[in-house]
């Protein structure tokens, strides 16, 4: 009886793994699919793209940039300090990951990346570093988003601004604003000045240039040591390119 429902068992779990696998389980298929070849970029030099075919259908992840939305920025305003603007910092030591994740506070799979990222992140024990950068593209809502949150790295608060504000529909107006700025111990009329500043321009300007030079079409964009990657990512595919890009070490201009 026992060696029964062994097969039985067993039969049961094959038929759930073939069905999973031939009706789009998605966590069969990261166990059966390699990661997809990278393609060299045209610029910046060294980097390259996953292919934009491994992103997920499930939800549309991707939202396109329009021409009327973007400002042009001269991308060669980076030169000589690609890998401080892109990743914040100078050069990357050996054996750490650095990412830049771009988003917008309106972009659904944004608000599944970062959790992920920040968990990832704090459990790495240094091994990863996470540079956030504020792309709006969904309109004046979006950009004031972006706009508090910079404003809250002025007071050392930014990685709890953005986390209150990825998980959560709002119109960021001044009301909404100084609530929150309660909620977070933040100065609220600091807030909103520096909202303004000459400094969160710089910030924006440097994240527009950024997505420009990649050719990045939408939110949410990552690019994780030397590959960008555009749309989601399944969990097990980003831990898969997190341990290549260990292997390959510091990514160019970052040595």
């Amino acid at each position: 009886m026992t060696t029964r429902r062994q097969f039985i068992g067993g039969a049961v779990v094959l038929a759930g793994g073939y069905s999973a696998l031939r009706y789009g389980g998605p966590a069969l298929r990261d166990l059966l699919t390699p990661l997809p070849e990278a393609q060299a970029l045209d610029a910046p030099a060294g980097f390259r793209a996953l292919p934009l075919s491994s992103v997920s259908q499930g939800l549309d992840p991707l939202v396109g940039l329009e021409p009327a939305q973007v400002h042009e920025v001269a991308p060669d305003q980076l030169d000589g300090r690609l890998c401080e603007a892109l990743f914040g910092l100078d050069r990357v030591p050996d054996g750490v990951v650095p990412i830049a994740s771009f988003s917008d506070y309106a972009c659904p799979f944004c608000r599944v990346l970062t959790p992920r990222l920040n968990a990832l992140e704090a459990a790495s024990g240094g091994a990863l570093r996470v540079k956030w950068h504020e792309l709006p593209i969904l309109g004046p809502a979006s950009t004031d988003g972006a706009r508090a949150a910079l404003a809250a790295a002025q007071q050392g608060r930014y990685a709890e601004t953005h986390a209150r504000l990825i998980r959560a529909a709002f119109q960021p107006t001044e009301a909404y604003l100084r609530a929150l700025s309660q909620d977070l111990s933040l100065d609220a009329e600091r807030l909103l000045t520096d909202m303004q500043s000459p400094a969160i321009d710089a910030a924006l300007t440097d994240s527009r240039a950024l997505a420009q030079l990649f050719g990045m079409v939408g939110t949410p964009a990552l690019v994780v040591g030397r590959t960008l990657v555009q749309g989601e990512i399944s969990a097990r595919n980003l831990d898969r390119l997190i341990a290549v890009e260990r292997a390959a070490g510091p990514p160019p201009g970052c040595a």
